[in-house]
């Protein structure tokens, strides 16, 4: 086989799989937005979220003006439109109001959309521009509407309704998972160089030298959250960050979001549907601040965000930093929790196949982590192909989530990918785990 040939086989596998992955992720979103009626697409069941009939076409005007004007350089589908689905020029508060695209305009649109999308990845060379390097600018499109598509299902975790969605049971733990890992100090390489479709904020790869730490071999479950509301942690300012506690009185906190009261128990609202608290379950809705909260009453902290990839990624036995805790291998069933296949977290101990070679047990998949970092770009960070994607939200107003939901797709997630919100956000399916110095004297040993 020649070298032109060897290129022509690469760029239709390529093909195949951008195609692939482009249809599995239109499936979700046909799923989450199909679910309703059309009055409930266009209402807004929350006013830091989006009407989802505003979700829906903004994908597909993602997906136009990167793929088709962009990439393709193809006339513009519906230019009238680009200020409405612009997620800066209108805020959230504000979408329900705008003269939005009915539902059935919104389906003919991306219909409309994917069609010459499919046209032009039948033409495209993946050579000629970095934008197309290795398909980066279809990843990113699939990346964003997977995205897009975890807060629609964030939505209808807010809506008032009968349920409309279902999944799966969660498997069982099926190995016990408790206490601390230690996680040796020394260096590992943070980020990525070399992922072709990690996103502007995870790269460049750069070494980070850690001192030694105790991480969490598990997500905080209910069990162990429940503990910290009976001892009244959140009516003790003790525990809380100044910001935090000032939030907890403002808005009344008192146990994580969609906890209810269930005779002398707490039970959990999910989804339409009211069940009892699982207790091996991680905990999740729960603020940054929360979260805080929990790890000082706990006499621990949050874990950085360098120190939950070094424990997520770093392999002892080579010194390299693999893409999953698992290896490089994609995720599967049997590694992780993702997809909204089952619509909760699943126990502690139910997935030993995606432990890290040190035995911390799901770190990818159920909840969202909260790092005690805020958000800023790498040593040598440059923003691609566009700075409103992260450099915008660059500062101290964000913290760092890491890890992925059962709510995160597969291709919006691995070692490297680096999440973030506002310390006082519960809508999204976020937990944590907790971590602490060694002492001084285990450290010495």
């Amino acid at each position: 086989m020649t070298d032109l040939d060897q290129q022509d086989a690469t760029g239709e596998r390529l093909r195949g799989r951008i195609a692939a992955e482009l249809e599995r992720t239109r499936d979700r979103t046909r799923l989450l937005t199909d679910a309703v009626d059309d009055g409930d697409l266009m209402r807004q069941h929350s006013t830091i979220m989006s009407p989802l009939v505003w979700d829906l076409a903004h994908v597909g005007n993602q997906e136009e003006l990167w793929l088709v004007r962009d990439v393709g350089g193809r006339p513009p589908v519906r230019q009238d439109i680009d200020d409405l689905y612009d997620a800066f020029k209108q805020p959230r508060k504000d979408r329900p109001s705008l003269p939005l695209l009915r539902p059935d305009e919104a389906r003919a649109y991306l219909h409309t959309v994917r069609d010459k999308v499919f046209d032009l990845l039948d033409h495209v060379r993946f050579d000629r521009r970095r934008l197309v390097t290795d398909g980066f600018a279809f990843g990113m499109i699939v990346q964003h509407e997977q995205q897009h598509d975890e807060t629609m299902l964030a939505t209808h975790q807010l809506r008032v309704g009968p349920p409309v969605l279902s999944g799966e049971p969660t498997p069982p733990a099926v190995v016990p998972v408790g206490g601390e890992v230690l996680v040796p100090g020394g260096p590992f390489t943070m980020g990525t160089s070399t992922d072709p479709w990690a996103l502007d904020n995870e790269r460049p790869g750069h070494v980070v030298d850690l001192p030694p730490y105790l991480l969490d071999a598990a997500p905080v479950t209910n069990d162990a959250y429940l503990a910290f509301v009976d001892a009244g942690g959140y009516h003790d300012p003790r525990w809380w960050s100044e910001a935090g506690w000032r939030h907890r009185c403002e808005v009344d906190l008192s146990a994580p979001m969609h906890w209810r009261r269930d005779g002398s128990g707490w039970g959990y609202l999910r989804f339409g549907r009211f069940s009892p608290l699982v207790g091996a379950e991680p905990v999740v809705h729960v603020s940054y601040y929360e979260a805080e909260a929990y790890a000082a009453w706990a006499g621990k902290r949050l874990p950085t965000e360098a120190e939950w990839e070094k424990a997520a990624r770093w392999d002892p036995a080579t010194g390299r930093s693999r893409r999953y805790p698992w290896g490089d291998e994609d995720p599967t069933v049997e590694r992780a929790n993702l997809g909204q296949r089952h619509l909760s977290p699943a126990p502690v101990g139910a997935y030993p196949a995606g432990a890290s070679p040190l035995g911390v047990h799901q770190l990818v998949g159920d909840v969202w982590e909260w790092t005690s970092t805020t958000f800023h770009g790498y040593p040598g960070f440059a923003a691609f192909p566009y700075r409103e994607y992260s450099e915008v939200f660059f500062g101290d107003a964000y913290r760092v989530l890491r890890g992925g939901s059962f709510g995160t797709d597969r291709s919006a997630c691995r070692g490297t990918f680096r999440n973030w919100d506002l310390p006082i956000r519960r809508q999204i399916f976020a937990g944590f785990r907790c971590a602490r110095d060694v002492p001084a004297g285990e450290r010495a040993a």
